[in-house]
Formats: structure tokens, C-alpha cells, sequence
């Protein structure tokens, strides 16, 4: 008898939902990353750019899937701190917000490496 374990999430979205949540991940990291490179290449900027500098770290952890709900918590955190210190970038800012915590409430679907790392175990009870 099979009994399936599963920890961390309570599914991981595969096929259309899964494709979804990956492309959502990969949006949020790159649009994060594009965020934190404009602000550096600024020299003038630099000092005030560490809110960008980690969202552009959990984008990454996003992109990857790895620590998916920690990583999109550290995403909205940088994102209000950011909307908060720079008044020229509170839209781009509340989008990201809104999608580092959907990715966060949702989980990181299929091709994660959170799912590979915590997803369906199955433990075989009859072998001894």
C-alpha cells in the first residue's frame, strides 16, 4: 500500500495552471531584475537602490522556484520598501507587490525546484 507525503504546499500545479504560474515567475524575475539594473546603472541612484538589489535577489529564487514562498514575502517587503523611498516608481512597484504575493499564496507549480525538493513522496508501507 502506497501512502502519498506531500510537505511545504498543498499542490503543485502542472499542465495549463502550471505553464501559468512558471511564466508568472519568470515575468516577475525579469522584471525585477530589469528594475534593479536600471537603478544601478544610474550612479546617482546607487546608494538608495538596496530595495531593488533584494527583489532582483528573490526574483531570482522566484525564477528558480526554490523557497518560492519565502522568496515572493521578500519581494512584497521590497517592493512596499521601495514604493515607500521612491515616488517614481509606485506603479511598476504595486505590480510587482501583487505578483511576489501571488506567486507566494499560489506556490511555485510543477517545474520548480520546490517541487522536486518537497513535492508527492510516496512511501511504500509493505516493504520491510
Amino acid at each position: 500500500m502506497e501512502v502519498p507525503l506531500q510537505r511545504l504546499f498543498s499542490t503543485f500545479a502542472s499542465g495549463c495552471p502550471g505553464v501559468g504560474l512558471a511564466v508568472q515567475r519568470v515575468v516577475t524575475s525579469i522584471a525585477l531584475t530589469t528594475l534593479a539594473v536600471d537603478r544601478l546603472t544610474d550612479a546617482s541612484q546607487i546608494a538608495s537602490s538596496i530595495p531593488e538589489i533584494v527583489g532582483a535577489s528573490a526574483g531570482m529564487l522566484l525564477l528558480l522556484g526554490f523557497c518560492t514562498p519565502i522568496a515572493g514575502a521578500v519581494v512584497v517587503g521590497a517592493q512596499l520598501w521601495a514604493m515607500l523611498s521612491h515616488t517614481e516608481s509606485r506603479a511598476i512597484g504595486l505590480i510587482l507587490l501583487t505578483l511576489g504575493g501571488t506567486i507566494a499564496m499560489i506556490g511555485p507549480g510543477a517545474w520548480s525546484v520546490d517541487a522536486r525538493l518537497f513535492g508527492r513522496k510516496h512511501i511504500d508501507s509493505s516493504a520491510r
